[in-house]
């Protein structure tokens, strides 16, 4: 300052008065015009508004859009400022009108102020005053500086009154016609063009022949300017004014709030974004949601969420968060399931059979154990509460079997599957691996229908990409989904030789996938050549509080979600019975495209042996060529067939001390361990070994056990109920034995307590405490186990 007042002595004052002017001319302007909160707005992807929240103070204010339509600018340039598009900021022969009817009338009838003026009294809210009006003027001439006419128009727009708490002409657009600006016609953008000079004309009831009139006059100015022709004109006068204030869209209400608080918590000001949602696709998908909640409620089934994925892109098409019903509390509609971690059910299965697939620990078909089974205390049970004894994995992954997906979770070790979910994308999982153990696979974890339909999304990508990747993976393709148009994925790998899933793992699990017999037309569907080939996968939580259905087709991924949000169970809750009809019915919605192409460069073909699914071993009679992954080339051979040593008859079984080999008969034979086979010839085609002759039984190398242990397991803690009428319950522990006819005695506790033959079961009641199993048969072979009965202090 003292260099100033210094330099101001050699030189004129009035030059110092001029910089002072010039510098606080300069930084008259704020950088932020307008601070006022605004509407959250989201828009689909053709930009059609999807949904809205009112502002923070009670304000219809939409974001401040980037262009105004053509007709509001011819309208509100006619209106209220004729040559706005050739003052900076304040029109002199406007200015001068004014004052002088003002001081004809005695007071205020006319302001004079150009719109650039109107948008700095909107930003400021002062007392309208003369020197308020001096202020105005000044600024008017800097904002000319800084903006262009368009984004000044813009300014206006975004920030006009528009009646009540309607602020903005895309607020008022929609809130008094329906529609957005764009879509509004002459008489219509007319009529919104004469409300900020009196906003108060809009009001029910009230001024309404005030409004015709003014929308009419400035309707006779637009013909007269040549703006509009005379039709339009004569048109336009007859179209109705606006009513009551109309309801804005909420076609997806849950994103909304989703969008809402990503941007609360990143502190982003900008609360407009346009979507990647589809808006027809969103209306039919909220329809068909609709349709079956009405149907679903009468069993007290109250929500139900879907999620449509663009698979290429992993962009949402469409997000229905819940049924949308927020005058009814008791349906808590407002809680977004599709971010609500919840238990998946099966969902997770294809990802372990994909897992196990590419390790070449399994092939597609290998023979998994499904006989009780009891790990560390973890008892599984499948659906039915049935076991088949042995089943291919493909086939128990269609039939969502849970005793074999936890035996192959075993077999992969539930660390590295809990690994392999969180690379994936599964953030919910906040545990460390132990917390869930085997129960993973069935749930016993949380996740949310947006990370799993981005799992899903990301397996179809890696398995379409493989081409244009030249055989490569490209870890860039394993992401989760998204929703924002304007959103850019930065690629950071190049693609190499090893994914996180094998492609031709994925290509077989998707084709088990597909084998899931549809909801109601028990495999028909595959009569119809327009029937679109979906790879689908149900899930029930335990308890039947969630059902799920996930759907992928090289185009989509579709989820669906149906329950009650606050976690209560309901009976028939079930995923294939109130998720699946959903699922297939949205997908009638997209149009079908062909099936994923098989990844030859990625598999190889082997030698499979058709009973067992394994590779062929030198005993297996009836073989398959099969393309499997890679790494299924080191996979084991057929353990379940062996050659066995008949008489010359072919009844029974020999060895070289009782029949010389010359008469003998070698066949291969399909054995199963006797559990296994217990179940499994319950339900499948199966020749029991013969028994060894008489004659031979002193010599037989009894390498291989005749009798198993089938319930309990060694170890095994066993509660039992009290039945209903309070007398003590029973246990029902179960052996197998390969010879038929063949006599089991049991003991507990060296005490013999029944003898079983054919069918062996017993039925028991041992007391609280720790106990030895012994089982002997006929031949003296004996299985002995310990096992502990749990009293109900020690359960609980």
């Amino acid at each position: 300052m003292q260099k100033l007042l210094a330099w101001g002595q050699r030189r004129k004052w009035w030059l110092v008065c001029i910089a002072v002017l010039l510098l606080l001319y300069g930084f008259a302007l704020p950088a932020k015009l307008f601070t006022d909160p605004t509407s959250y707005v989201i828009e689909d992807s053709h930009g059609d508004l999807l949904s809205a929240t009112i502002a923070a103070d009670g304000q219809w204010r939409f974001p401040v859009a980037k262009k105004v339509p053509e007709k509001f600018a011819q309208c509100i340039t006619t209106y209220e400022d004729k040559r706005f598009y050739h003052h900076w900021g304040v029109d002199p022969l406007a200015l001068g009108r004014a004052t002088l009817q003002n001081f004809r009338s005695r007071h205020v009838v006319s302001g004079g102020s150009t719109l650039t003026m109107q948008v700095i009294r909107l930003s400021r809210n002062k007392p309208r005053n003369l020197w308020q009006k001096l202020v105005e003027i000044t600024l008017a001439t800097r904002l000319e500086f800084s903006y262009s006419k368009k984004s000044i128009l813009a300014l206006y727009a975004g920030h006009a009154p528009f009646g009540g708490n309607v602020v903005g002409l895309d607020a008022a657009a929609w809130r008094y016609y329906g529609r957005s600006p764009e879509a509004l016609s002459w008489g219509e953008m007319a009529a919104l063009a004469v409300l900020p000079n009196s906003p108060a004309l809009v009001h029910p009831g009230r001024n309404r022949q005030e409004l015709l009139r003014k929308r009419n006059a400035l309707l006779e100015e637009l013909c007269t300017a040549k703006k509009i022709d005379s039709s339009t004109c004569a048109l336009s006068k007859l179209e109705p004014l606006p009513d009551q204030p109309l309801a804005l869209p909420q076609l997806a209400p849950h994103l909304l709030e989703h969008f809402r608080q990503e941007a609360m918590a990143h502190h982003d000001p900008d609360t407009r974004i346009k979507t990647t949602i589809d808006g027809p696709l969103q209306r039919n998908v909220n329809d068909i949601l609709q349709r079956y909640h009405t149907i679903y409620r009468a069993n007290g089934i109250n929500n139900a969420a879907a999620l449509v994925l663009d698979v290429e892109t992993g962009n949402a098409l469409a997000y229905v968060g819940n049924i949308y019903n927020p005058a009814d509390s008791a349906l808590q509609s407002h809680v977004d399931i599709i971010q609500s971690p919840r238990s998946p059910g099966s969902t997770l299965k294809p990802i372990l059979y994909a897992a196990l697939l590419g390790d070449g620990q399994i092939l597609p078909n290998t023979l998994i154990p499904d006989i009780p089974t009891q790990i560390a205390g973890y008892t599984p049970q499948n659906f039915d509460l049935g076991f088949d004894g042995a089943v291919p994995a493909s086939r128990a992954l269609s039939r969502s079997l849970n005793v074999p997906a936890v035996r192959m979770l075993q077999l992969y070790r539930y660390e590295r599957f809990h690994a392999l979910l969180r690379q994936l994308g599964v953030t919910t999982l906040k545990q460390n691996a132990d917390h869930y153990g085997l129960s993973l696979i069935l749930g016993g974890g949380e996740n949310t229908l947006w990370e799993l339909c981005g799992v899903y999304g990301s397996m179809a990508r890696t398995l379409l990409h493989l081409q244009q990747n030249k055989g490569g993976y490209d870890l860039d393709d394993i992401h989760g989904p998204g929703y924002r148009m304007d959103e850019r994925r930065v690629s950071r790998y190049q693609p190499g030789p090893n994914g996180l899933l094998d492609a031709g793992a994925i290509w077989h699990a998707f084709n088990a996938m597909e084998e899931v017999m549809r909801p109601g037309e028990e495999m028909l569907w595959q009569q119809f050549s327009s029937s679109q080939r979906v790879a689908w996968k149900t899930g029930t939580s335990f308890g039947f509080r969630d059902g799920w259905a996930i759907g992928v087709t090289p185009g989509y991924v579709v989820g669906v979600w149906v329950g009650n949000a606050d976690g209560e169970g309901r009976p028939g809750l079930i995923g294939v019975s109130t998720a699946a009809p959903v699922l297939f019915d949205i997908f009638k919605l997209l149009p079908a495209g062909a099936w994923f192409p098989t990844p030859y460069d990625k598999l190889k073909k082997v030698e499979v042996c058709r009973q067992s699914g394994f590779r062929a071993g030198e005993n297996c009679p009836d073989r398959d060529s099969l393309w499997v992954p890679a790494a299924g080339l080191r996979s084991g051979t057929c353990p379940y067939h062996q050659l066995v040593h008949l008489d010359h008859t072919g009844q029974y079984r020999v060895t070289e001390a009782c029949e010389p080999p010359y008469l003998m008969q070698h066949k291969p034979w399909f054995v199963l361990p006797p559990a296994m086979e217990f179940y499994y010839k319950q339900k499948n085609s199966y020749l029991p070994l013969p028994p060894y002759r008489q004659d031979c039984l002193s010599s037989v190398d009894q390498d291989k056990p005749a009798m198993e242990l089938i319930y309990p397991r060694a170890g095994a803690r066993i509660y039992v109920p009290v039945e209903i009428d309070g007398s003590p319950g029973e246990a029902v522990f179960t052996a197998a034995h390969r010879t038929p006819g063949t006599k089991i005695f049991w003991h507990i506790d060296n005490q013999f307590v029944g003898t079983t033959m054919d069918m062996h079961q017993l039925a028991v009641h041992p007391p609280p405490g720790k106990h030895t199993l012994t089982l002997v048969d006929e031949n003296g072979e004996e299985v002995r186990i310990n096992f502990e009965i749990l009293d109900k202090e020690k359960k609980s």
